[in-house]
């Protein structure tokens, strides 16, 4: 299998995309997705991340990749049922809007690259139908 992390911006619209191998955990995955949008989002030093990314190992890592600032967003543990997160959901309702696509519903993919630009492919598809909507009204 395959685990898909991505950093989005406050309003859920895609800044940066990682693919590996299900057998790396989520905070080992962190650095490198960081990594990935660190040149083109300089400005960017604070990230939310859900409970799955917490530990002291990544938070000495992610120093190395840069000055993040990280917040982990966890539930308490006196919740019960359904809790909404603050920060979290942004990136629940994106993942959401990408398994949309009929070609993501699976993995299909051979290759961590060819997954990686199939959702990209998704994404950008949501961003154009999102701009044809302002544009034409």
């Amino acid at each position: 299998g395959r685990k898909r992390h991505i950093v989005v911006d406050t309003i859920g619209l895609m800044v940066g995309l990682t693919v590996h191998s299900a057998d790396i955990q989520d905070r080992d995955g962190a650095p490198d997705l960081l990594r990935t949008i660190k040149h083109r989002w300089p400005w960017l030093l604070h990230v939310f991340a859900d409970g799955g990314y917490a530990g002291d190992k990544l938070k000495g890592r992610l120093k190395k990749v840069g000055k993040w600032t990280l917040e982990i967003i966890k539930r308490t543990d006196k919740a019960k049922g359904f809790e909404l997160l603050p920060r979290r959901w942004v990136v629940e309702r994106t993942f959401a809007w990408l398994g949309r696509s009929r070609r993501l519903a699976k993995d299909w993919e051979k290759s961590i690259a060819s997954a990686e630009a199939w959702i990209m492919i998704a994404h950008i598809r949501i961003m154009i139908k999102r701009l044809s909507r302002y544009c034409y009204r």
